[in-house]
């Protein structure tokens, strides 16, 4: 009997229904050259609703904003002093990207599955507590982050105390292999960049390639990404944990590649199968009591909301929304709910179709763009005190630091140097100079080594002086609280972190 119309119609949506959110179709251009670019509302969504998200991203130390949709760039933001075409710190996001690649290097036939015990890759090395539960680690438990490998870098604010030892170790990948085991492999979830770099190291070893050379190869430049930085350790291993830099629509490239189901310009990037394994993450981080967060293939998921992000420290993000064809890259300086982030976005989508223009809406949207992307002069005398210390020499009591003497120029060009040791037990020094800020708005410096410093600084009492230091694309905040007495000087150094240390000096002359 021929099946009526309506049947057919049915089975068809019933099919939909049950595929997975990757291999829904997505449509829109390409962003290989550069993103189009669009009112909120032709593709929508609303102008309003975006800029309380840019305002969000103010009361919450963001640096860069973007938000795209149907493969459109719909809003901007930069936050100063970060400025659009500086790369940031990607942090954990960078996970996401090592991911991708091994994907790419199954795709390719260059590492055959997910599978294969982590051991055999390294049977070159001599490897500590060995057991068969380490033998029977494998790939696809590094993605995972269930390796059973005993590792302490909980996703709160407690000290990451093995991925700290990691850093120190002269060889970071023998340091992972070497760990003993907590638990079988599979057992449960436990966030380790041990595993990130153990899993660059097969790639490096896959390919033959550096994975920052297979990333732009297979990966960056088909999707019109260049001058990206990363990271690598002692052995000259590229950092798979933390260690990529990009700028912020590269993040949002990046986002769109799973968007579209790995694929780009017709070609599979990554493969679809891949992309869907995120989709459908299945291993429970167990980081809230009311919140359902899936880990899988170096990416998280939230399935209640649909949502699917590579996430760094400080909320480094690359968030897909498959439903509603949204793709927003975010980086930042501090943490927060990702929920009131998620609310923000979900909430300023309206329609699949175009809404009716809103002027003023665009209007605000647009004046709040403009306003964090710049700071307020302010008009502070300065007390009586800038011009005694302006050119005085301090030199600083010996401190865990380095730091060793300071001099403030508090002229027509403020300015200030620095000296301090090269290393830590070495007579060495050297100077840095650097131009400060006194009207509210950070100084930029001559890039030192391509990276970027920018300083500024206040008076908050006649004997008190705080100084702010920022390297932006680091993400990393330097605050010196200055409070002179005479020819003496007490110093609170305070990092990106919160940890406080105090320094005491005197004027040399």
């Amino acid at each position: 009997m021929r099946p009526s119309a309506r049947h057919c119609l049915a089975l068809i949506a019933a099919t939909l229904l049950c595929m997975p959110l990757g291999a829904q179709t997505q449509k829109g251009p390409w962003p290989t050259q550069k993103w189009e670019t669009s009112t909120p509302e032709e593709q929508g969504m609303d102008s309003r609703a975006l800029a309380a998200l840019v305002d969000f991203g103010a009361a919450n130390e963001m640096d860069s904003l973007v938000v795209t949709r149907h493969g459109r760039l719909v809003v901007e933001a930069y936050y100063a002093p970060f400025k659009p075409g500086m790369r940031h710190r990607l942090n954990s996001a960078t996970k996401g990207v090592v991911g991708a690649l091994t994907g790419i290097a199954i795709q390719q036939g260059k590492l055959a599955g997910t599978d294969r015990p982590v051991l055999e890759f390294f049977a070159d090395r001599n490897i500590a507590h060995v057991d068969e539960r380490k033998k029977a680690m494998t790939v696809q438990h590094l993605l995972d982050m269930s390796s059973g490998l005993d590792w302490k870098e909980p996703l709160t604010d407690q000290r990451p105390d093995s991925l700290l030892e990691m850093l120190r170790s002269p060889n970071w990948v023998q340091f992972v292999l070497d760990r003993p085991m907590a638990q079988a492999p599979g057992t449960t979830f436990n966030y380790s960049s041990g595993n990130s770099q153990l899993l660059a190291a097969i790639l490096t070893r896959q390919t033959g390639m550096a994975v920052p050379d297979f990333a732009a190869q297979q990966l960056f430049r088909p999707l019109g990404i260049s001058g990206e930085q990363w990271r690598k350790d002692p052995q000259g291993i590229a950092t798979g944990g933390f260690g990529l830099y990009l700028q912020t629509r590269d993040m949002a490239k990046l986002g769109y590649l799973y968007l579209r189901g790995g694929e780009w310009e017709g070609t599979q990037i990554v493969p679809h199968s891949w992309v869907d394994k995120v989709y459908q993450a299945k291993v429970p981080m167990m980081l809230s009591a009311t919140t359902d967060l899936r880990y899988g293939d170096q990416w998280w998921t939230i399935p209640a909301r649909k949502a699917y992000m590579a996430v760094g420290y400080h909320m480094q993000i690359i968030l897909v929304l498959p439903q509603t064809g949204v793709v927003v890259a975010l980086t930042g300086r501090k943490s927060y709910p990702v929920d009131q982030m998620l609310d923000l976005v979900d909430g300023a989508v309206k329609s699949d179709k175009a809404v009716a223009p809103n002027p003023d809406g665009a209007a605000l949207l647009a004046q709040r763009a403009n306003e964090v992307a710049s700071e307020k002069p302010l008009a502070a005398a300065a007390p009586a005190l800038a011009q005694a210390i302006s050119g005085k020499t301090y030199r600083l009591a010996p401190n865990n630091l380095g730091l060793r003497e300071f001099t403030l120029h508090l002229g027509a060009s403020p300015s200030y140097e620095i000296v301090s040791f090269v290393a830590r037990g070495s007579s060495d020094t050297k100077r840095v100079s650097m131009p400060l800020g006194l009207n509210g708005q950070f100084a930029p410096a001559d890039a030192t080594d391509g990276a970027v410093f920018v300083s500024k600084a206040s008076w908050t009492d006649p004997g008190t002086l705080s100084v702010l230091v920022r390297q932006p694309e680091e993400a990393e905040t330097v605050r010196y609280v200055l409070k002179f007495t005479g020819n003496k000087v007490a110093v609170t150094h305070v990092n990106a972190f919160g940890y406080e240390q105090k320094l005491t000096g005197e004027a040399s002359d």
